[in-house]
């Protein structure tokens, strides 16, 4: 079949949702699509990002696989004005293209594709970087992409309870009753480091427009934790950031082309592709404190755009 603009397949996220895609179906995705690239079966470019100055920050992501053959373009757009529109602050829509041919494919809808394969990469370094009796978890920032991740650690770790700082009341109460609904105790916190101490693992996920002064202390984290740092380490006080034994970034190639590293290079053991390919271990002893940083990788966009058209075209929903 093939498509046109005006037979365009549109999966939203009400649809995606329909596809009860399993935490471990992008996981196993996205792993699955890391090793393609070492072996040279999937191609990213590093993604791009314009600042222009006013508080909008825009990003394109750019990958292509060989199974399923298909070209995906993430184009995104924060702003921290939409707010006052009713809107929400990112807005982003993914394009895929038949890889061999360059016809269109489908439209997806970015958002729902980007907290999943957020999460999804936190969950890959988590696999291997976090202690697998892990059972509490704080939440540093309780927007979209908290929630992912509490639905993502769920269901691969003992969850017990979580704790959620945030500055919105609204939202850090609406994942506090997101985790209650899971069968968790979710404790809402008055300052980040009575989230942090204790937790073994945690998520910072704050907004980054306007660019966050530093007030998060690594020293406050416990022995054996894990964390996933999605904010670009920016909210982290970086002379702190040597308490933590071993750090991960997720491409080492792109932390090259940025001009900021988001934490000393020479702290950093390596990147999701070496770990998921068993270049290095990613925790030697239980005690090891660990954190894997980063910016967000095309392949992430690319697995799991890829995946739910998939899952699309058997259900029905666009056209073989």
């Amino acid at each position: 079949m093939m498509n046109t603009a005006e037979t365009l397949p549109y999966l939203s996220s009400a649809v995606l949702d329909r596809l009860a895609i399993s935490t471990p179906n992008v996981v196993d995705e996205i792993e699955r699509q890391i090793v393609g690239q070492r072996r040279g079966e999937v191609w990213c470019a590093p993604k791009a990002a314009v600042w222009p100055g006013d508080d909008r920050y825009f990003m394109a992501t750019l990958g292509v696989a060989t199974v399923p053959p298909v070209l995906a373009t993430k184009s995104l757009v924060v702003n921290p004005r939409n707010a006052a529109r009713g809107l929400a602050t990112l807005n982003s829509l993914i394009t895929l293209l038949d890889a061999e041919t360059g016809l269109p494919l489908a439209l997806v809808d970015g958002n729902w594709v980007t907290a999943k394969r957020t999460a999804g990469l936190s969950a890959v370094a988590a696999r291997r970087m976090a202690r697998h009796d892990a059972s509490s978890v704080a939440f540093i920032g309780c927007g979209v992409q908290a929630r992912g991740h509490l639905e993502a650690f769920a269901d691969l770790f003992p969850l017990r309870e979580i704790r959620a700082f945030g500055r919105g009341k609204s939202n850090r109460d609406a994942l506090c009753e997101m985790a209650r609904s899971r069968g968790l105790q979710a404790i809402p916190c008055d300052t980040a480091r009575a989230a942090v101490e204790g937790a073994d693992m945690v998520v910072s996920t704050v907004t980054l427009v306007p660019e966050p002064e530093p007030f998060l202390d690594a020293n406050w984290l416990k022995p054996g934790s894990f964390t996933a740092i999605t904010d670009l380490a920016l909210p982290w006080l970086p002379a702190t950031m040597r308490r933590l034994d071993r750090i991960v970034v997720d491409d080492l190639e792109q932390e090259r082309n940025m001009t900021k590293p988001m934490v000393d290079p020479a702290m950093v053991a390596g990147d999701l592709t070496g770990l998921v390919c068993g270049d290095f271990a990613g925790r030697q002893s239980p005690g090891e404190t660990t954190a894997f940083v980063f910016r967000g990788l095309a392949v992430g966009d690319l697995a799991v755009a890829g995946l739910v058209y998939l899952r699309a075209r058997v259900a029905g929903v666009v056209g073989v």
